[in-house]
This record gives C-alpha cells, sequence and structure tokens, in this order.
C-alpha cells in the first residue's frame, strides 16, 4: 500500500516548522502502528486551508488519481481543507476514484455511509475554525493595547501605585469624595 501523508502550515506558522514536525510525526506514529512502508511525504508551507489551489495538494490529487498511491493521510482535518464544500469534493473524489481519505483526528471511517456523515459533521467545525482565528488574530492587539492604556502608555503599574488604587477605590466605596 503505498500512502500519500499531506502536511500543511499556514503563512503565519510557517517559519517555526513546529506544526509540521508534529503534523510528521502524528502521521509517522499512525503508520508505524497500521504497518504502512511506503510513505511519501506532501508539503504546503506557507499556504491557507481557505480553497484547494495549493501545489502540494494538486501533486498528491493527481498521484492518487493516476493510480501511484491508494490512501491520503493527514493528520488534522482542518491541514486538509476547512471549507465543507471543499471537504466533501474531496470525500467525493476520493470515492469516485478509488482511493482512501484519514484524517487521523476523524473517528470517521470514511468508506462507510455513516463514517461519511460523521466526517462531514467534523468538516463543518474546521470550517468554523478559520473565523475563530481571524477574531482571535483581531483580539490580540485589543488586548494588548487595553493594557497599555490602563497601565498608562505601557509602563506596569508598580505596587505602591496598586496599593494607592486599591486605597481610592476604598475610600469611594465608602462615599469618600476626592475632587
Amino acid at each position: 500500500m503505498r500512502v500519500l501523508a499531506y502536511i500543511r502550515v499556514s503563512t503565519t506558522t510557517a517559519e517555526s516548522g513546529a506544526g509540521m514536525e508534529a503534523q510528521r510525526a502524528a502521521i509517522l506514529n499512525e503508520a508505524q502502528r497500521r504497518g504502512w512502508e511506503h510513505i511519501e511525504f506532501v508539503l504546503d508551507a506557507g499556504y491557507s486551508a481557505k480553497s484547494l489551489n495549493r501545489p502540494g495538494l494538486a501533486y498528491a490529487l493527481r498521484r492518487l488519481k493516476g493510480g501511484e498511491a491508494s490512501v491520503l493521510v493527514v493528520s488534522k482535518m482542518d491541514r486538509l481543507s476547512r471549507s465543507l464544500l471543499d471537504f466533501a469534493s474531496i470525500m467525493q473524489r476520493a470515492q469516485r476514484e478509488g482511493w482512501a481519505l484519514l484524517a487521523l483526528d476523524s473517528p470517521a471511517d470514511l468508506t462507510t455511509p455513516s463514517g461519511e456523515a460523521m466526517a462531514g459533521v467534523m468538516a463543518v467545525f474546521a470550517q468554523l475554525e478559520t473565523p475563530v482565528d481571524r477574531e482571535r488574530t483581531k483580539a490580540g492587539p485589543c488586548r494588548k493595547a487595553c493594557r497599555r492604556h490602563a497601565h498608562g502608555a505601557g509602563r506596569p503599574t508598580s505596587n505602591a501605585a496598586r496599593s494607592s488604587q486599591g486605597r481610592i477605590a476604598q475610600e469611594r466605596s465608602k462615599g469618600v469624595r476626592f475632587e
């Protein structure tokens, strides 16, 4: 059995290599567990999963269609696609062309109707990850700006200043006015 192991990292994480190594390790562990001997790794570093327009993925799909491999494995479903429609089209392609698709984070067996349904549900959550990531990215600088504003131009508040602030708050709660 010839296996193509697809690894993808987005632009923001492509430099570290940590994401690629974690995916590679997960796939190698599964390969050892299943007794796979012929594994070819296909990489797309610096590509988003928003579309299927990725050179490594195109290469892997051509090889699978040509019968040069019988399994496409990914460590996580969102490494393959974060679009429900794109994931569904890849599942249909696998069925039509006679190769297996395996996402290690999916409990679904894509060779059965119920497994395909489960994979579809998981693909919905993979698609959700894109706007959630966008919200996290936007929120990070905002949180930093809020902390800078609260501490006065980014300088941390000293213990003495915190103590004074606490005493002032206590006095105000008792009705003392500072003018």
